[in-house]
């Protein structure tokens, strides 16, 4: 089936950073589904998928995660579903570790090497991230928000909301998810949240900048 390019842009006029959910209407399990194969099927430098998402149901997870993050307290517990977005640390992104040579064990042999050293080199030379642990953290965290967009436009081509969340101390809620067991003892980072559901009143005209001023042609 064909989607129409004015269909698509509807989805992004209709996709807005919604406020306040109505606690009462759910996602269905199909099409939250729909949403998380989008994340899953999203592209990722070097292909290296690092990412995992919890989807946070559990009411006394959904608490605790509310009591730490500011900028989740008024979307939980209204929102349908609540999902961390984790990225996965140095311990599994750098050019050597066992991660990466598990996620590319479908290229052959011969050339796994020499893949691998091309990683090493980006790594080192183009962007510098093996100079501080951090630096390979941040590249991961940066994947995960091509996941996160794709998300919340799927979920707005279905008519379904959905706001972004960064209001949350990392160091905070990295202890809380490790308490939980979540983290795999510091191979993941919480990276950003993501609240879905149907919004409870509709919002204020979207506002962009001019197109002359964000897109600029180099002939």
């Amino acid at each position: 089936m064909t989607i129409t390019k004015e269909e698509i842009l509807a989805a992004y006029h209709f996709r807005h950073a919604t406020k306040a959910f109505d606690p009462s209407k759910t996602i269905s399990d199909d099409d939250f589904e729909f949403i998380l194969e989008t994340g899953r099927l999203s592209p990722s430098s070097f292909g290296t998928e690092p990412w995992r998402f919890l989807v946070i149901q559990n009411e006394q997870l959904r608490t605790k995660i509310k009591n730490a993050s500011w900028g989740a307290a008024g979307k939980l517990p209204e929102a349908s579903h609540f999902v961390i977005i984790l990225a996965r640390t140095h311990q599994d992104t750098r050019y050597d570790s066992a991660y990466l040579k598990e996620q590319f064990k479908d290229i052959p042999e011969e050339h796994l090497a020499k893949f691998l050293g091309m990683v090493e080199e980006f790594q080192r030379q183009d962007f510098k991230l093996v100079d501080n642990e951090r630096f390979l953290n941040d590249w991961a965290m940066k994947q995960t928000y091509i996941a996160l967009a794709n998300m919340m436009t799927a979920a707005a081509q279905i008519g379904i909301d959905s706001c972004p969340i960064e209001g949350f101390n990392m160091e905070t809620m990295d202890q809380l998810l490790e308490e939980e067991g979540l983290l795999e003892g510091g191979r993941f980072t919480a990276s950003v949240m993501v609240a879905f559901g149907y919004r409870k009143e509709e919002p204020r005209s979207k506002k962009r900048r001019p197109y002359e001023d964000v897109v600029k042609w180099i002939k």
